[in-house]
């Protein structure tokens, strides 16, 4: 919500993750859903006898994950934290700053364990862990059932790794070596180095891997804006006849911007989504408009909030403030997203 962001520390102070035990094979089907199946097995042309199939849901099928999701369906009834469901991953949170909003996380989660009791999908105990995040925070211990659940320092949460100091370095570090792997695989094995090669190639495989839901996980650090710049670097200096030139001049002759820009670029789409595009409905309540009438405004200025750490101002709804009410008002006032894309790279190609 709008005011949350002002708060001086994350919304969640504390996450519990739980995750369904070999959830697709466990689903009891008398239980709640009326569907039944058999299978046999067929060696060699030879047929064993048909069997019924009391549990699961057919993996690889698009029925499976549909059956799976309405089985599960009513696992938030009776919840009073934030509940975040993605296949048989579960998110269970909530601010945690007094005796009784821990009560409150607690016992949801024993309501959690009483639905998994009672419709025999079990949780992995292995998996589930708390991720504490905020300051003077007092880490509690939360329990599963009789079982205290274990701490973690870091969790990854659909590929993003989340640490609890919210620095996100782990992140930077995961995908710049991933990255380099990939670029020195396409070195060792790609004969040709000319850009009509490299180039689609460090396109297609290695910089997806530096954007993936970068504007979730932004680098807080210089160290770590550098070290996916040089991942770029690299790859760019191992196209022929580019070798010997500057960074910026390689950029330039390949008409590519930096990382750094590039995230400039994402965080600027993903404020006009929020504020003019299939987003405004969510936008209303992360941005503040500010009322204004002057001319050499770009008409769709935001308001800073204000934050008292800073980690804070690395946070998207922070960053991006200064760099959008900067924009151009033909930029910001483009009548559709890809006019907006083609003004915004003009305006960046400006930029140094």
């Amino acid at each position: 919500m709008r005011g949350s962001w002002t708060q001086p520390i994350l919304w969640m102070k504390a996450e519990s993750n739980v995750d369904f035990q070999k959830a697709f094979h466990k689903v009891p089907r008398q239980r709640k859903l009326s569907w039944s199946s058999c299978q046999r097995v067929v060696v060699n042309g030879s047929k064993s006898c048909w069997k019924g199939i009391t549990s699961g849901v057919p993996q690889g099928s698009v029925l499976g994950p549909v059956l799976f999701n309405i089985f599960i369906n009513d696992v938030d009834i009776g919840i009073e934290s934030t509940l975040i469901k993605f296949a048989d991953d579960t998110k269970l949170g909530g601010i945690a700053t007094s005796l009784e909003d821990r009560d409150i996380i607690q016992n949801d989660l024993s309501k959690l364990e009483k639905w998994s009791e009672v419709n025999r999908m079990r949780f992995n105990k292995e998996k589930c862990k708390v991720l504490h995040l905020g300051r003077n925070n007092q880490f509690h211990t939360y329990k599963r059932g009789s079982d205290c659940l274990g701490r973690s320092m870091a969790e990854r949460d659909l590929g993003v790794i989340v640490d609890h100091k919210l620095n996100m370095s782990q992140q930077c570090d995961a995908v710049a070596k991933k990255a380099n792997m990939i670029l020195g695989c396409i070195n060792r094995c790609v004969v040709s180095k000319t850009r009509e090669v490299i180039l689609p190639l460090y396109s297609a495989l290695v910089r997806p891997q530096l954007e993936y839901c970068v504007q979730f996980w932004a680098p807080h650090f210089k160290k770590d804006v550098e070290k996916l710049e040089r991942v770029q670097r690299r790859a760019t200096r191992m196209i022929k006849g580019l070798e010997n030139m500057t960074y910026e001049a390689r950029l330039h002759e390949l008409g590519l911007f930096s990382l750094e820009k590039r995230r400039l670029r994402g965080d600027m789409i993903v404020v006009f989504k929020y504020l003019k595009g299939c987003h405004k409905e969510e936008g209303e309540n992360l941005f503040l408009l500010v009322s204004e009438d002057r001319t050499r405004s770009n008409g769709l200025k935001v308001q800073q909030g204000r934050f008292r750490l800073d980690i804070r101002k690395k946070f998207l709804t922070v960053r991006v403030v200064k760099y959008w009410n900067k924009l151009p008002r033909e930029v910001v006032e483009s009548p559709s997203l890809e006019i907006f894309k083609n003004r915004l790279d003009r305006h960046l190609s400006g930029m140094m």
